[in-house]
């Protein structure tokens, strides 16, 4: 026996052990992966080398990072959710007392032995960028004590993105949604489906998608979700998907009829000093190897701060007003020509972005 001989029957018995290792795996995709082996175990004892060794490998590892049984124990209780929410969003009472209602809801449902997601809608957040979709998404994940997982759908350019395309082509892979599943490592993480209104600008290929979307939403269809790639009913029932869009006008009417929209309203003026005095200021002073009392910012200055170059209904524009100054802060702190600055009317124009 050849030692490349040698190596592919050293390989096999790796794979196989492999397979027999793999938890919560089907019984039936298990028996189709230990045939698959085993053929490939009778082409190598009569002397065939084949390129499908290099496909099952491959096909193998992914099966096995799917996770089949795995998932996290749901943690959820409305008074922490509610500091949880408040903690991390200013403002917004009403959508955060919708969230509290729907959580209950769910939280309910599992009490008295019912299919949570399978009697309730998909949340949609919409609303236009900066106003907090995806950080609320996270906070659900957080309240509720599960995995989260962003998948962005701006400007996803084939349905292959979402299904995955047949392991027997080149460089084939799983679709985003099972790739999710993947990197959470639980089957019952919280997925957001970002900005679900750009996932296309051709109407045919928006149509194939939103019917997708809806197969991968619908109880009565995602238990079986089949992925071209792993070419095998994968069980999305326990997962929570949470959609945003900043508006709703590209949105199939049978995916809308699934859903329940929240509508993410604009900040004002006042809330947004509130937001970059007492959230975003702490978390950039970090980010920014900043100390406190090394930047002083006189009260009646943020106004000017949080509209410097017009109105903006989100609060990115200011996040990144205030990385520029302190990045400037802390490059003269560095330098050495000052231990701390003082933002006064007659400064605040050197540390604004330019």
């Amino acid at each position: 026996m050849s030692d490349k001989d040698q190596f592919i029957f050293e390989e096999l018995e790796i794979l196989s052990k492999t397979i027999e290792e793999i938890p919560g795996l089907p019984p039936l995709l298990r028996d189709k992966l230990e045939r698959m082996v085993k053929r490939l175990n009778r082409m190598a004892q009569l002397g065939h080398y084949s390129s499908e060794f290099d496909i099952l490998s491959r096909y193998i590892e992914i099966v096995a990072q799917i996770p089949w049984d795995q998932r996290t124990e749901d943690t959820l209780d409305l008074a922490q959710t509610k500091q949880l929410l408040d903690s991390t969003h200013y403002g917004m009472d009403g959508v955060k007392e919708l969230i509290s209602e729907y959580l209950a809801t769910l939280l309910l449902i599992k009490e008295r032995g019912g299919d949570m997601f399978a009697k309730t809608p998909v949340l949609l957040f919409v609303g236009l960028q900066g106003v907090g979709k995806t950080t609320l998404a996270r906070s659900i994940s957080e309240a509720l004590g599960r995995k989260f997982v962003r998948i962005a759908m701006g400007g996803i350019g084939s349905t292959l993105e979402l299904r995955g395309r047949s392991k027997s082509y080149p460089e084939a892979e799983p679709g985003q949604i099972v790739k999710a599943l993947m990197s959470s490592q639980v089957k019952n993480p919280v997925i957001l489906l970002d900005e679900i209104d750009k996932a296309s600008g051709e109407k045919g290929l928006l149509s194939d998608i939103m019917a997708i979307l809806l197969e991968i939403l619908d109880p009565k269809q995602n238990h079986e979700f089949r992925d071209h790639y792993v070419d095998f009913p994968i069980d999305l029932s326990e997962v929570m998907f949470i959609c945003s869009a900043n508006n709703t006008g590209t949105i199939s009417t049978a995916l809308m009829d699934r859903m329940e929209i929240i509508k993410m309203p604009a900040y004002s003026d006042d809330e947004k000093i509130v937001i970059a005095r007492n959230y975003l200021l702490p978390q950039i002073f970090e980010k920014s190897g900043l100390q406190e009392g090394e930047l002083v910012i006189n009260d009646d200055l943020w106004p000017g701060i949080v509209r410097p170059f017009g109105y903006d209904t989100g609060i990115r524009s200011l996040s990144r007003t205030l990385e520029s100054i302190c990045r400037k802060v802390a490059k003269q702190i560095v330098e050495g020509s000052a231990q701390k600055v003082h933002l006064t009317e007659e400064n605040l124009k050197n540390y604004l972005p330019r």
